[in-house]
């Protein structure tokens, strides 16, 4: 894999998400890109149970436990503002196994499902995010595969987003500024789903 940088795109004025996914398919298609199947991202919440939190009772970390279509065989546990463990599929039934520890915050679960096209050298997922039945927002994550360290393509990729993003300026991935002139991996683009799904989660509680 290459860098990559996942973004929010708004909602274009007087459209729905679908339609705003279309219209961004729609660019790509005409820029020359071609499908390459789908994708998924999906993101459980889980909170420390109360019998592990401290004697002030105060409320205990979040991890959140992943999976992405990309990595059949990974799963992907991501703690706030901490490391991000990568280990087997069978992860998940390891969690039900510490509910003592770690109990599922229900009705919490978020994901991102789309196309996948390539161009070029570029992979590009279009995705719409959804919690529950409901569409949320759409998620572009942008990959460029020839290189792997952060700094010496983000211009690159900038340019590439805006072709097709218009002038909406995702900015660069608060995990660049950890890894910048590190080697890219597949937790950078994991904890910048996190972010994603965390910033659509937030929109959602305002609007509610």
């Amino acid at each position: 894999m290459g860098v990559t940088c996942v973004s929010q795109m708004p909602v274009a004025e007087g459209k729905s998400v679908q339609q705003t996914v279309e219209l961004l398919t729609r660019k790509l298609e005409l820029l020359g890109a071609e499908k390459q199947g789908t994708f998924c991202v999906d993101c459980e919440t889980y909170h420390t149970a109360a019998s592990t939190m401290g004697s002030q009772g105060q409320a205990g970390k979040l991890m959140y436990v992943m999976h992405n279509s990309e990595y059949p065989l990974s799963c992907f546990a991501l703690f706030e503002n901490g490391p991000c463990l990568i280990a087997d599929a069978n992860f998940d039934v390891l969690m039900v196994k510490l509910k003592g520890f770690f109990q599922n915050a229900k009705a919490n679960k978020i994901e991102t499902r789309g196309t996948r096209y390539q161009y070029c050298d570029f992979l590009v997922k279009v995705g719409t995010v959804t919690m529950g039945p409901s569409a949320r927002g759409i998620s572009v994550e942008v990959e460029y595969g020839p290189c792997v360290v952060a700094s010496d393509c983000w211009n690159l990729l900038l340019e590439f987003l805006q072709s097709f993003l218009g002038s909406h300026n995702p900015g660069a991935p608060a995990v660049f500024g950890n890894r910048h002139d590190g080697v890219y991996g597949p937790a950078d683009t994991m904890a910048q789903y996190m972010e994603l799904f965390n910033k659509i989660r937030k929109q959602q509680q305002v609007v509610d």
